[in-house]
């Protein structure tokens, strides 16, 4: 009977107390302010992301879920057999376990998650379920240069897996970019399988980052908090809301934090002043056309080789091999 394999220690590359601050202050200072979205996901800011997934306003998980559950034996099968899966934002693993489950022995998972807390509970549970896949987890964001571990296999291919709508974080120059490193990393022979969020009506859009039960605001919110906490900031919650907003020009909605008064906060050694209605962007997410999508692969030395996805056309997944 083939033996287990263990995971692999969990390699930490998080980024520190002073790269943190370094971030937070080089964005305050900046003109309109801003904040990375890379620190929403601190432990509280996974759950509530999760949280967020199952809101009835918020469909992207589900129709997501439902293009994997429809279509992974076949996303599978163009993959092939014997691939070495890299994950960028890995998070809970939902999506990931229904392509472990359908891929033809799967070398290695290697995912790259930011919040350590939330790749330990998602490699535990993926251990349980695949004891013969090898487990090579990295805390790190995925955005920034980090050396990935080598299986004790040899693969045929590398896979980068990018779930979820994350690339619509990115503006264009920044997502052509992250594009550009997902075929360096898979290289010539490679392929990424990517969630796209669709084109949609600006109501469903914007009801979609306004959730009734106040989730995503708390979402928001939740980074000032670790500011507060792991730097020593004086954000007073209380005075600042949370509002997204659809942009038809950009295509995308973006995501602020509003001071609802005039205040001053200090980080680190500097204070800053914000005016009553002064806003600090947080987040961008980009929606696609499939042809849009498709211009943006190529712009980057990728080709969209399939698409797939839900019923109501309101999401995609796609798989990109290298021109």
């Amino acid at each position: 009977m083939k033996r287990a394999l263990q995971a692999a220690p969990l390699r930490d590359h998080r980024p520190g107390r002073d790269e943190i601050l370094d971030d937070v202050l080089a964005g305050l200072r900046h003109t309109p302010k801003r904040l990375p979205s890379k620190y929403f996901y601190d432990a509280r800011g996974s759950q509530l992301f999760e949280s967020i997934c199952g809101q009835p306003e918020y469909t992207l998980m589900r129709d997501e879920l439902a293009i994997m559950r429809a279509h992974a034996r076949e996303i599978a099968s163009a993959i092939g057999p014997d691939a070495l899966v890299v994950e960028y934002g890995s998070g809970s693993g939902l999506k990931t376990r229904l392509l472990l489950e359908h891929l033809q022995t799967p070398v290695a998972y290697v995912p790259v998650e930011i919040s350590r807390s939330a790749l330990a509970a998602s490699i535990q549970a993926l251990q349980r379920e695949f004891p013969n896949v090898e487990m090579l987890p990295v805390c790190a964001d995925f955005t920034m240069p980090v050396v990935l571990p080598r299986p004790a296999r040899r693969a045929r291919r590398t896979l980068v897996y990018f779930p979820g709508s994350t690339i619509g974080n990115f503006e264009t120059r920044e997502a052509a970019q992250l594009l550009r490193q997902m075929r360096t990393e898979v290289g010539r022979d490679g392929v990424a399988l990517i969630g796209v969020d669709l084109e949609k009506d600006r109501a469903t859009l914007e009801a979609a980052y306004n959730d009734a039960a106040g989730v995503t605001a708390e979402f928001t919110l939740n980074m000032l908090t670790r500011f507060n906490r792991e730097l020593g900031a004086d954000f007073d919650l209380g005075t600042f809301r949370h509002r997204a907003r659809w942009n038809p020009l950009a295509g995308r909605i973006e995501t602020h934090i509003v001071s609802e008064i005039g205040q001053t906060v200090r980080v680190g050694s500097e204070a800053f002043r914000f005016n009553a209605g002064e806003s600090m962007l947080v987040e961008y997410s980009g929606k696609y056309s499939l042809g849009a999508f498709a211009r943006l692969a190529d712009h980057a030395g990728l080709r969209v080789a399939q698409v797939w996805t839900d019923e109501a056309h309101r999401f995609s997944v796609q798989l990109l091999g290298c021109t």
